[in-house]
């Protein structure tokens, strides 16, 4: 009878020990209070919830899992799972209208929406929110190139949406329809489910002036949701077509919705640098309007696009609170099944086994949503970096979430929790005072109640590519790997001798640890201190809203051992070279080598040390570093098994007699070092920048000069009599460094000028700019003065001078702040210069196309 107390006792406390977590949101509808205020109708409370957009049950998602042999509720219930894990409190999407209407807007009773029932009916499970955007507009083809969907958007576009008399029936028709749909899975009405807790009406529309038909269209719209019995708030897109706000502002609504893309979208590449700046602050255009002030405000869509850092989304998080948002999801989760490849949407990229820091980026973002007050300010970057218990570092790349109860973190960090005793949570990448860990996929801590504690590790996700290039299913992007990695923990009330059993379905593992320290392999597991009873802890114990056993993570990653590499534009001569690889698919009894040859000289042997789960580095000596050429490769040694030689994958080493290599070797060019350095060169770094127009009428291309040489083009057309002149720059370059400078850092106390080879077809209207950006995000510019015969012009370091920092790509949407000025600007330095930017202004007066042609940007 005691045992049976004890373990009833025991429960209890588990459950008791869960609710010290953060607070899950209430249930129940909520409104919007004459301030403009989103609460909870029960208590009265502020809302503030933070989570994802996830597209499993339409459009190429649903197609691709169909295409991988992966059922689609499979996915769902994976995902869900890891969204739970990562904190998520709010779920959004726009319906793909075109795969569950028929062109007059009756709704069909198909798989997509049956699998959309069954997703809400997880989200409720775990206790996720949920606001629906009805109408999206959207064909359902992207990224491949044929619609199947033959709803009324596979016929009516978006400029037709508003205006088409039958249009705006069949989205009548639909609207009622979908709000009186009842849920195959929970018995509930779409409009009647608490969960479900507001509606978006449609997916950023497009309007053009005049108003009326904007107003009608908009009310009638909210009418019809009005007419099935909705009570519950209905939010309408106002940033999408600003030219029409004022219609949006009369419409009868009570919440406007925005978007946030800060760096743009689509760069086809990683985005690389510091863009804190970009997401400093969420300036509202409307603030004062008292139509818009008693509305609420929400953001449907967010994303750091293009960008892999874990630090970006703790940031925007604490900006859209200042700015008043009580509702924000990032656009888009990807599905487990695709995130090998990334292949859903190229410029996204978040995925907790895939993507671990910057998914643990995301638990701490909704962190700081949850506990920000709505309007609250830390003042602007750098001075915010540190914003109440979250802390922000573009140089160690790292986001942190430190709290009595909490500690999180996305890189390793040498800061200790603030009360170790308290801990309850703690989430990591790395390492830090409270887990040494070898691997790089996430892993979490919960503790059940004193002495003991919950562990989830998921398995190494090891980049191979870039994600954010042209994307495939036939191409991985991130490879997963299961090893068995060294874990120390130092939790207060666990010991240095505490016991671990597996949980999840296959995990028989049982170890003690010695001296905190054991070794772990991916899964869920019970760490108990020495002499604790762990009995009344089983797999299908639950704590919250999962069960212990529980664990989702994607298996090894199948195929031949990938390598990747990215070689530095140059070296100087004469010092040491460091080369660093990413190696997936080595085992711990295989050996990484370089081999190193001077291009016909002598050849070296070196062995690779690993500096990380999958990374390796080694040094290539100064004696095989004189003047010339650097060839490399890459070689995995397996025990009773071919060498292979990278890159290429090819049997053999480069050492063998009857080597004959298919795939060209790494290279760098060693150079003096008073030899200049190219920071930019359009032959070659067209893939690797970022050129785009700013300007209405300004574009960018790639020409070649009258000499043959390519060169980027920036092309600007003069203002149309209809179109309003605008003080933004015409167009922009921006080019990230770190390849270009990392062989050369030694070098750079030696050169004193920038040497700009370009051209223009009108020399006197030409303003032209160089910009050098400091790791600190602060600019450094000096005017290009082009002669009229084109050619080179030199700019000496010493006439740079502190200017605001042109944010490009331009943040999106458009009224967001295009410049960044910093609070102080310290001395010029170039061993701090991380991007270089090229720069071209409207001039006035504009008659004819004005076309600048920038050939290279190098140091001497």
């Amino acid at each position: 009878m005691l045992r049976y107390c004890f373990l009833f006792l025991a429960t209890l406390l588990a459950l008791f020990t869960h609710a010290q977590a953060p607070t899950p949101p209430p249930t129940g509808d909520v409104f919007v209070d004459a301030h403009g205020v989103l609460r909870w109708q029960k208590t009265k409370r502020e809302v503030a919830l933070f989570g994802v957009n996830y597209t499993a049950p339409f459009a190429y998602s649903y197609r691709a899992l169909g295409q991988l042999g992966i059922r689609p509720e499979d996915a769902i219930d994976q995902d869900v799972y890891h969204l739970s894990r990562l904190g998520i409190t709010a779920f959004r999407v726009h319906v793909w209208d075109i795969e569950i209407t028929d062109t007059l807007g009756n709704l069909q009773q198909n798989e997509h929406l049956r699998l959309l029932d069954y997703l809400i009916t997880k989200l409720k499970a775990r206790g996720i929110k949920i606001i629906f955007t009805p109408i999206a507009y959207w064909g359902n083809a992207y990224p491949e190139p044929t619609n199947t969907g033959r709803g009324f958007s596979s016929i009516y576009d978006k400029g037709q949406a508003y205006t088409n008399p039958r249009a705006i029936r069949a989205q009548e028709n639909y609207l009622g329809q979908f709000l009186n749909h009842r849920n195959q899975y929970s018995g509930l009405l779409n409009r009647e489910d608490p969960d479900i807790i507001a509606y978006e009406v449609c997916n950023e529309p497009h309007y053009h002036l005049p108003l009326p038909p904007v107003l009608s269209f908009a009310n009638r719209m909210v009418a019809a949701m009005r007419a099935t019995g909705l009570t519950k708030p209905i939010f309408y897109n106002i940033a999408e077509s600003p030219q029409v706000h004022e219609a949006i502002l009369d419409a009868n609504v009570q919440g406007f919705s925005f978007q946030w893309y800060p760096e743009g979208l689509v760069a086809g590449h990683e985005l690389r640098g510091n863009f804190l700046p970009y997401v400093d602050q969420y300036p509202l255009p409307y603030t004062g309007d008292p139509r818009f002030e008693r509305r609420a405000k929400m953001v449907y869509e967010f994303e750091s696009a293009d960008v892999l850092q874990p630090i970006i989304y703790p940031f925007m998080a604490k900006s859209l609170r200042t700015a008043g948002f009580q509702w924000a999801t990032q656009f888009a989760y990807d599905p487990l099944s695709l995130a090998p490849y990334n292949t859903e949407y190229q410029t996204h990229y978040l995925n907790l086994a895939y993507t671990p820091a910057k998914a643990l980026s995301l638990l701490i973002a909704g962190r700081v949503f949850s506990e920000t007050k709505r309007g609250q300010s830390f003042g602007r970057y750098p001075a915010d970096s540190v914003f109440g218990p979250a802390l922000v570092s573009y140089r160690r790349q790292l986001s942190q979430w430190n709290k009595p109860a909490e500690f999180y973190y996305t890189n390793n960090t040498s800061d200790n929790p603030v009360k170790p005793a308290a801990l309850r949570h703690v989430a990591g990448v790395g390492s830090s005072g409270v887990a040494r860990y070898g691997g790089s996929g996430a892993y979490f801590l919960d503790r059940l109640v004193p002495g003991v504690w919950r562990l989830e590790v998921m398995p190494d996700a090891v980049p191979v590519s870039d994600p954010f290039a042209t994307a495939s299913l036939r191409k991985v992007v991130t490879e997963i790997i299961w090893n068995e990695q060294p874990l120390t923990l130092n939790l207060t009330d666990l010991g240095a001798d505490f016991q671990l059993k597996g949980l999840n379905e296959g995990n028989n593992t049982q170890a003690q640890a010695s001296g905190g320290q054991l070794r772990v392999r991916p899964g869920t597991y019970l760490l108990t201190r020495a002499g604790q009873d762990s009995r009344a802890w089983t797999a299908q114990t639950r704590s919250g809203s999962l069960r212990l056993g529980e664990f989702v993570a994607p298996p090894p990653t199948p195929g031949p051992p990938r390598v990747w590499q990215r070689p530095v534009a140059q070296a100087t001569a004469g010092q040491p070279l460091v080369l660093t690889a990413a190696v997936a698919g080595s085992g711990p009894a295989d050996s990484i080598l370089l081999v190193a040859q001077h291009y016909y000289g002598p050849t070296r042997t070196l062995p690779m040390q690993p500096t990380g789960a999958g990374s390796w580095a080694a040094t290539v000596p100064a004696a095989l570093t004189y003047p010339g050429l650097l060839r490399y490769w890459v070689v995995l040694k397996r025990a009773g098994q071919p060498a292979l030689t990278f890159p290429g994958g090819q049997p053999g080493t480069p050492r063998d007699w009857d080597f004959a290599p298919i795939t060209a070797p790494w290279q760098v060019p060693l150079v003096a070092a008073t030899a200049p350095l190219p920071l930019f060169t359009a032959a070659l770094d067209h893939d690797a920048v970022e050129a785009r127009g700013i300007a209405n009428g300004a574009y960018t291309d790639y020409s070649t000069t009258a000499d043959g040489a390519l060169a980027l083009r920036f092309v600007l057309n003069p203002a149309k009599a209809d179109m309003p002149m605008t003080t933004v720059p015409a167009a922009a370059l921006r080019a990230y460094l770190s390849l270009k400078t990392a062989g050369r850092m030694a070098d750079l106390g030696n050169f004193k000028e920038l040497v700009i080879k370009a051209q223009s077809n009108q020399p006197a209207a030409t303003r032209l700019r160089v910009v050098l950006v400091s790791r600190d995000a602060v600019a450094y510019e000096a005017a290009v003065p082009l002669p009229a015969a084109g050619g080179e012009v030199r700019v000496p370091l010493r006439t740079l001078r502190a200017a605001p920092l042109l944010l490009t790509p331009r943040p999106y949407p458009s009224f967001l702040p295009l410049t960044y000025s910093p609070a102080s600007s310290p001395a010029f330095r170039l061993s701090a210069v991380e991007v270089l930017q090229v720069v071209l202004d409207q001039p006035t007066g504009l008659i004819e196309p004005l076309r600048v042609d920038v050939e290279s940007v190098r140091l001497e």
